[in-house]
């Protein structure tokens, strides 16, 4: 879901999602993920802007065609001043566990990353049950110093994903999915 009416949503019900969010699993039980709820259209606008002039400078840096950055640039930015709510899902290192070998250590916060991205899952999953729309963006990995910019997070906040949640405008047409046989091996 990315278009959203602007009916406003209840802190009740985010608070909900929230909650089914914080029940997902994680590794060791360390609970990795932090959430900054972004309700003031200003900061959401604010935000927006900043990483469309980080996708701006990076796509012109890779040579893109100039109108193609704009289209994608003004979608990025529409996207997200058009959701009355934005969470921002983060992953904070600092309860994971440390291993003196690089291997382990990889496989901690690859651990921690899973364990967010459940998180959001769930996140999704709660809106749906909700009655609201909601959309994943990946972007905030691709500009996670401007995000934690823009909202003052704390050094330790790694942004993962930001969720859209609001009232559906609409139905969208569904989007193909590889069937059970593509993706499944047996043995």
């Amino acid at each position: 879901m990315r278009e959203f009416t602007q009916a406003s949503v209840d802190d009740e019900s985010i608070v909900r999602l929230l909650r089914a969010a914080c029940l997902a699993p994680s590794a060791h039980n360390r609970q990795p993920w932090r959430f900054v709820v972004v309700r003031d259209a200003q900061r959401r606008a604010a935000l927006a802007q900043a990483m469309a002039e980080r996708l701006r400078k990076e796509r012109t840096a890779d040579g893109d065609v100039a109108a193609e950055i704009d289209v994608d640039v003004a979608r990025a930015r529409r996207r997200l001043t058009n959701a009355p709510i934005a969470i921002v899902a983060c992953l904070t290192p600092e309860d994971l566990d440390d291993y003196p070998d690089a291997r382990r250590q990889q496989a901690e916060r690859t651990m921690a990353v899973q364990s967010v991205a459940m998180a959001g899952e769930n996140l999704l999953l709660a809106a749906h049950a909700e009655g609201l729309g909601a959309c994943w963006m990946c972007a905030p990995l691709f500009a996670p110093d401007v995000v934690r910019e823009e909202l003052e997070l704390p050094s330790t906040w790694e942004p993962q994903g930001l969720v859209l949640i609001g009232h559906a405008a609409g139905s969208p047409a569904p989007r193909r999915r590889r069937n059970v046989e593509e993706v499944t091996r047996w043995v």
